[in-house]
This record gives structure tokens, C-alpha cells and sequence, in this order.
């Protein structure tokens, strides 16, 4: 009995840092999502952070997969350089509860499908109402979403139905900046870039009275800066398929992602993924997958001019 004791008070520490080994590197691979999450939210290639961060592409591929032996000061590096806190690249951990969360705990047994469920039934029940007034309406509207669904061809269309310009936000930045940008992102990284976009609005509305505004995706990674935008815009998600996504964008004649599509294509899901949350904080959502330019423009139209609907012309 007593060599039995013995025995088992040994294994007791074995398990012990067993456990912690388990959760150790379950919070790893948790800070891995956050940062992967968090890069794609920006539209970040793993070069440009390398660059900005002063850390390898390896070693931040090995930081994204759970694999790398991170510190704070690396993982500091890591969120300067996307002009993120630490903070958003660290799990929130559940120690800190006092007691569990009832709604939290429901959730975490849901299926993805079904948090998508609970999300619109929250959202209708305890959101803030999205319909658009006459003071938005009066400044336009402004098109968000990732490259490829359709906002260029779709915003000039609504301009011209509408009667108003129709304005890149992109051209308004390089023209303020003196750089394309990607040279902006390369030479200054996205701290600076991000104050330049956020100043591009303030001259848009500052030198126009109402416009059709093209937004980059990337954009609502900025929460004062999207913020200030839902404000001040009625704003539309323009979204598509990602293969719809892909195929617009070599259309364009960017034949990148043909070099490696299913890299391309995963990395386009989990742009979407990041983004997803964010983009449906819009005044409404318009899904341009199958659809013609013209019946995408007369939906939009017809909601911002609901006393005198206006069909596009063709």
C-alpha cells in the first residue's frame, strides 16, 4: 500500500506538466490564429511585416503556425508593426472570469452555422438601427469590401445613376501621400499608412458634398477610421464568391494567384474570415455573385432614393 502511495505521488507532477505542456501550446497555437487573423485583416504579406518588424519570413511563418519560441518583445515587434496592441495578438484568457459566461458557454457548442444564426438573431434584437437617414444619405455612399467584388465597375455606375462623382479612396491617398501605395506601405509601414487613409476621408468630405466612395477591404481593420465612416456614409458591402473574387482579380490582369491558386485561394478565405464580422456592420449587404452591374446598381440606388426609386441605365 505504501510503495503504492509512493508511486502515485510521483505521477502527480508528470501529469501536472503534462497538462501545462497541453495548454501551453493550445494558447501557442491561439496566438498563432490571432496574428495570422490580425495580418489578413490589413492585407499584410508576410514580406511587408518581415520588413516593418525586422523579424524573417520564416521565423513569422513558424510564429503563425504555433511553432516558433515567441517572447514579448518579438511578439511587441510583431503588433507595431501592424499597428495592432499587444493585446490584440494575445488570447483572452477565461482565468479571469469569476464565474462562466452562460452565453459563452452556449456558444462554444454551436456549429459554425449556427453561430452565424445566433449572430443575426442578436444582431436584430440588440443592434443599433441601421436604416438610413436623410443627414447620411445627403454624404454619400461609400462601397467596402475586398478587391474583386465589383466596387470600381459598380461605384461609377451608381455615380453616374445618382449624379454625383464617383471617388477612389486609393487616388485620393497616393495623390496626398506622392506615392503609389504600396510603395506608402513598404516605405512607411501601416502606422503611417493608416493616418494618410484616415486623411483622405477628412479631404473627400472636407472638398465634396456627396460622392460614391471606393473603400480598400482593409480599411475596417481601423476601428475609429471605420467608424468615422459608418457615421458619415450610408456604406455597402459589396461581396461576391471567392472564386468570383479570383477570377475578377486576374481579369484585372494581376495574374498572381494563378502561380499558386489554392494558397491564393485559402488566403483569400481567411481575409474574408477576419474580415467578415467588421464588413457586416455596413448600412446593408449587396452580394454581386451572379448578378449584372445594372441589377446590382438599381438595388442600391432604389435604397438610397426610397421616396423616388431610380432605375440604372444601362
Amino acid at each position: 500500500m505504501e510503495g503504492n502511495m509512493d508511486q502515485r505521488e510521483s505521477t502527480l507532477p508528470l501529469e501536472s506538466n503534462q497538462n501545462s505542456q497541453e495548454a501551453l501550446a493550445a494558447y501557442v497555437q491561439q496566438i498563432a490564429k490571432l496574428v495570422r487573423g490580425q495580418r489578413a485583416q490589413r492585407g499584410m504579406t508576410r514580406k511587408v511585416l518581415s520588413q516593418h518588424s525586422g523579424i524573417s519570413e520564416r521565423y513569422l511563418a513558424q510564429v503563425e503556425t504555433g511553432k516558433a519560441n515567441m517572447s514579448v518583445s518579438l511578439l511587441w515587434r510583431i503588433a507595431e508593426a501592424m499597428n495592432v496592441g499587444l493585446s490584440d495578438i494575445l488570447p483572452y484568457s477565461s482565468l479571469t472570469y469569476n464565474r462562466p459566461d452562460p452565453v459563452l458557454k452556449l456558444l462554444d457548442g454551436l456549429s459554425p452555422e449556427q453561430h452565424q444564426q445566433a449572430y443575426d438573431l442578436l444582431q436584430q434584437t440588440f443592434s443599433v438601427d441601421k436604416e438610413i437617414d436623410s443627414q447620411i444619405q445627403d454624404r454619400g455612399i461609400a462601397l467596402i469590401g475586398l478587391r474583386g467584388a465589383g466596387k470600381s465597375t459598380l461605384g461609377q455606375l451608381l455615380a453616374s445613376g445618382l449624379g454625383i462623382p464617383f471617388i477612389r479612396l486609393s487616388d485620393v491617398i497616393e495623390q496626398l501621400g506622392g506615392f503609389d501605395l504600396q510603395e506608402l506601405l513598404t516605405l512607411f509601414g501601416q502606422k503611417a499608412y493608416r493616418k494618410l487613409e484616415r486623411q483622405a476621408i477628412d479631404y473627400v468630405r472636407e472638398h465634396y458634398d456627396r460622392v460614391v466612395l471606393e473603400i480598400g477591404g482593409s480599411l475596417v481593420s481601423e476601428k475609429d477610421t471605420y467608424g468615422y465612416v459608418l457615421n458619415h456614409f450610408y456604406t455597402v458591402w459589396v461581396k461576391a464568391q471567392p472564386e468570383e473574387h479570383m477570377s475578377r482579380v486576374m481579369a484585372q490582369g494581376d495574374l498572381r494567384p494563378m502561380a499558386a491558386s489554392q494558397k491564393a485561394m485559402d488566403d483569400l478565405k481567411l481575409i474574408l474570415t477576419e474580415r467578415e464580422p467588421y464588413y457586416r456592420e455596413a448600412n446593408t449587404l449587396l452580394d454581386t455573385s451572379g448578378r449584372s452591374v445594372d441589377e446590382c446598381a438599381a438595388e442600391i440606388i432604389n435604397k438610397c432614393t426610397p421616396a423616388q426609386p431610380i432605375q440604372a441605365s444601362s
